[in-house]
C-alpha cells in the first residue's frame, strides 16, 4: 500500500498516496471547528508542499462517516482552505460521498459555497475510496496533459 499517514485522530485521518497521487482525508464522526481546521490543515500543508505543476495532486474527502461541519470551519474552508488549495494548483475535491444525513448537508453546503465564491474549483461525488483514487488520478493526468 502507497498510502503515509500524515495526521491521524479519533476523528479523522490525513494521508497520502504518492501512488494516485492524492492527499486524503478521510472522516471518522464529528470533529469540532478546531479538530476540523487542524485536520484539513495538516493536509493541505502535505498538499502545498508535494503538489506541483509537473506532478498535480488530487485531494479525497472521505466523508462516508462525517457528521455535520461547524459554521466556523465552513468559513474558513472558503476563506482559507479553497485560496490555498487553488494557488498549489487544486483544481478539483473528489469526495466519497457521505452516509449520514449530516455529512451530506455539510458536504453539498461546501460544493454550493466554493462554486459561488470559484468557477475554478469543483467538487465530484463517489461512492467509493477506490472510485475516488481512480478520479483523482484521472483529474491529476489531464491536468498534468494540459501543461505539457
Amino acid at each position: 500500500m502507497s498510502e503515509q499517514i500524515i495526521l491521524s485522530t479519533s476523528y479523522g485521518t490525513a494521508l497520502a498516496d504518492s501512488a494516485v497521487p492524492c492527499v486524503i482525508t478521510q472522516w471518522h464522526g464529528f470533529a469540532n471547528k478546531t479538530e476540523f481546521i487542524a485536520l484539513q490543515d495538516a493536509a493541505l500543508v502535505y498538499f502545498e508542499q508535494q503538489a506541483t505543476a509537473e506532478r498535480p495532486w488530487g485531494w479525497i474527502g472521505d466523508v462516508r462517516h462525517m457528521g455535520a461541519i461547524p459554521e466556523e470551519a465552513q468559513r474558513w474552508l472558503q476563506n482559507e482552505f479553497n485560496p490555498r488549495a487553488l494557488a498549489a494548483g487544486l483544481r478539483v475535491v473528489s469526495v466519497v460521498v457521505a452516509e449520514s444525513i449530516f455529512g451530506q448537508i455539510a458536504t453539498q453546503r461546501y460544493e454550493q459555497q466554493t462554486a459561488t465564491s470559484t468557477s475554478v474549483l469543483g467538487v465530484t461525488y463517489y461512492t467509493s475510496l477506490e472510485e475516488a483514487k481512480a478520479g483523482a488520478q484521472q483529474e491529476a493526468r489531464a491536468r498534468w496533459k494540459s501543461i505539457f
